[in-house]
C-alpha cells in the first residue's frame, strides 16, 4: 500500500512563517513536521510515499530528495503555482497512487500526529474510504462528522460529532467526478460517499495537533519540549 502526504498548501495563517518555508517543513521538536510523518509511516511498513507539492516546494525536494536518506521511496506530484485542494491534489497524484483501485492512506503534512498508523483495515468493495476522527479541538467544537457502528454519518446530535484528522484511507473512485487541473475540495466527496454509507471510520490514537497557526506551533514545541 501507498501513503500521500499533504503538502502542498500556502499556509496563510502561519504567516509570517510560511513567507519563506512550507508549512510541512516548519519544526517541531526539532525537525521538520513532516518528516515526523515519514518516520512513522516508514515504521509503520509504508515505504512508498506520493508527495504533493506547490508553494515553495523545491526546499522540500532539497530536503528529502527521493526518500532514500530516510529509508523510504518518495515520488513528487508538482501543483506547480496552482492550488487544487485537497480532492483535486489527490486526483493529479492517482497516476502514483492508484493500483487497481487499490486503497491508499493519505496524511495531511500539516498535522502533528502521535501514532503508530496501526490498524489500516481492509475496505470491502463499496466502501469508498475510512477516515480517522479526533475529539473536538477548541477551534473546531462543532465538529465534522458522527461516528455510528464505525459507519460515519452527516447528521447527529452535535454533541457527539468528531473533527476529521485528515488522515484517510481512499479508494480512487472516490475522486471519480474531479478534473485534472482544477481545484476540488474533499469535504463534498466525502459527504456524498457518506450519503451513500461507503464511508467508514474509527477515532485516531495518540496525540493530533493542526499545526495551523504560528500559535499552535508554539504551544505544540513547548509541550514535547516539556
Amino acid at each position: 500500500m501507498k501513503a500521500m502526504i499533504l503538502a502542498a498548501g500556502r499556509g496563510e495563517r502561519m504567516r509570517p512563517l510560511t513567507n519563506t518555508l512550507p508549512k510541512p517543513m516548519l519544526i517541531v521538536a526539532g525537525k521538520p513536521l513532516i518528516l515526523h510523518h515519514i518516520e512513522r509511516l516508514k515504521k509503520a511498513g509504508f515505504s512508498e510515499l506520493v508527495i504533493n507539492i506547490s508553494w515553495l516546494g523545491n526546499k522540500i525536494i532539497e530536503f528529502l530528495g527521493d526518500g532514500s536518506a530516510f529509508g523510504v521511496s518518495i515520488q513528487y506530484s508538482n501543483e506547480n503555482d496552482k492550488a487544487l485542494e485537497t480532492a483535486g491534489g489527490i486526483y493529479q497524484a492517482l497516476s502514483l497512487l492508484d493500483d487497481n483501485n487499490a486503497p491508499f492512506l493519505v496524511v495531511n503534512g500539516d498535522t502533528y500526529i502521535d501514532t503508530n498508523f496501526d490498524g489500516i483495515p481492509e475496505l470491502p468493495s463499496h466502501i469508498q474510504a475510512h477516515i480517522w476522527l479526533v475529539k473536538n479541538p477548541n477551534h473546531n467544537l462543532s465538529g465534522d462528522f458522527n461516528l455510528t457502528r464505525g459507519l460515519v454519518k452527516n447528521d447527529g446530535d452535535i454533541s457527539t460529532r468528531y473533527t476529521f484528522s485528515g488522515v484517510g484511507l481512499y479508494r480512487a473512485s472516490l475522486f471519480s467526478s474531479c478534473n485534472t487541473g482544477q481545484p476540488v475540495r474533499l469535504a463534498p466527496l466525502l459527504r456524498q460517499a457518506i450519503d451513500e454509507q461507503a464511508v467508514t471510520g474509527s477515532l485516531l490514537s495518540g496525540h493530533w495537533v493542526d499545526v495551523g497557526t504560528p500559535q499552535r506551533l508554539s504551544a505544540l514545541n513547548k509541550e514535547l519540549e516539556g
